[in-house]
């Protein structure tokens, strides 16, 4: 195989995929099939063949790859069909709407790689665009080089994603149990969760407290402010919202060795000569400080992002490149966003691993005891999904 032959599911942010593939953005794959239920949305790319449902474009022995950009709930069924037929894998965030759903999902993924033996075993990944950033690729130079020292607190105010009505009211599915599985940590801010264990790993409990239609009429999260505790005994805060205008991304860590706080296009890292513990132990003065340096880092852009993903999956199918991110780490961001929502509805501490189990049977409760009535949507509602890719 010299080019993959990539099938897309779900013409939303898969029309943004589509259009980098079609403008030459991504070498070595070639556009074969598209699949959406909305016929209007097929007929946006006359020149590609185009499929009513994702299981029709499988079946068609047209595609080599898909990536999947559904709503939530249809990206198991579709990856696992899709892992059955062999097909390589390239999921959307979230991976899954809960952690039960992921496990399904990678154990199908695990049975294809057993199936394969000698043969190509199927490569399946998630795209964490995040991954490509260089701000965030600094950030854990930083950590894992040991320069910050050990993470004592990590603070993450994530309010830069703002949504308005129009936007909740586009698609019925949107903000609610039953469609979406979540607002707010289930759209937005997987990268934000997928950053926060791919820099910090995993919490050992976390506790919560969400707005559930908070600024919006919707039932879901639109806004968050979580507690977390890491088993080092690091702590930190999570707040998210897509209701404050103009919001904040603010991450600000703070380890043996120093501070950084990454915000307004540049990171600024203030390490101490000393680290604090051992200059709290050895000062002689009550009020001293440790002496510190000052490093700031900026980068011309937010690296290649989504193309990134795209080209990467493409070189772990055709030469073997490691992934980016693979999507059996995708399952981290569902747990922890999955505990924030069940730390929210309990009032409890939820450790982890988080029991999936049980927050499935939650959420089941929340979709049959829905009584949302969607606002219907008096105008059209145009999406640029350009404005949705935010630092």
């Amino acid at each position: 195989m010299k080019t993959v032959k990539l099938g897309i599911a779900g013409l939303g942010m898969g029309g943004v995929h589509a259009r980098n593939i079609l403008d030459g953005k991504v070498r070595d794959v070639e556009l074969a099939a598209l699949a959406d239920t909305d016929s209007a949305r097929l007929a946006q790319f006359p020149k590609v063949r185009g499929f009513a449902t994702a299981d029709a474009m499988i079946a068609s022995g047209a595609i080599d790859a898909i990536l999947i950009a559904t709503p939530h709930y249809f990206h198991t069924p579709i990856g696992i069909a899709a892992l059955k037929a062999g097909l390589h894998v390239l999921v959307e965030k979230p991976v899954a709407v809960h952690k039960a759903d992921a496990g399904r999902l990678i154990a199908a993924h695990d049975a294809a790689h057993d199936a394969a033996h000698a043969g190509k075993k199927p490569v399946f990944g998630v795209v964490f665009n995040q991954r490509t950033d260089p701000y965030y690729l600094k950030i854990r130079e930083l950590i894992r080089n040991g320069d910050l020292g050990e993470i004592r607190r990590v603070n993450w105010i994530a309010t830069h994603w703002f949504r308005t009505e129009a936007y909740y009211a586009s698609s019925a599915w949107r903000a609610t149990w039953a469609g979406e599985g979540g607002g707010v940590l289930l759209n937005q801010c997987p990268h934000n969760l997928d950053m926060l264990q791919w820099l910090f790993g995993l919490p050992s409990r976390v506790r919560a407290h969400a707005g559930f239609g908070r600024y919006h009429q919707i039932e879901v999260e639109d806004d968050v402010t979580a507690y977390i505790e890491f088993t080092n005994g690091a702590t930190g805060i999570f707040i998210a919202s897509t209701g404050e205008a103009p919001g904040t991304n603010r991450l600000e860590i703070a380890g043996e060795r120093g501070r950084i706080v990454y915000e307004d296009e540049k990171i600024v890292f203030r390490q101490n000569a000393t680290g604090m513990t051992r200059f709290s132990r050895t000062a002689t003065e009550g009020f001293a400080l440790p002496d510190t340096t000052d490093s700031t880092f900026a980068f011309p852009d937010h690296g290649p992002q989504h193309i990134g993903i795209l080209q990467n999956f493409a070189d772990a199918i055709l030469r073997g490149a490691p992934l980016i991110a693979p999507a059996a780490e995708g399952l981290h961001s569902i747990e922890i966003a999955n505990a924030m929502l069940m730390a929210a509805w309990t009032g409890e501490n939820i450790p982890f691993p988080m029991d999936g189990q049980r927050y499935e049977q939650l959420l089941n409760q929340q979709i049959a005891t829905s009584t949302i009535k969607k606002v219907r949507k008096t105008v059209p509602v145009t999406t640029d999904w350009q404005k949705s890719f935010r630092p």
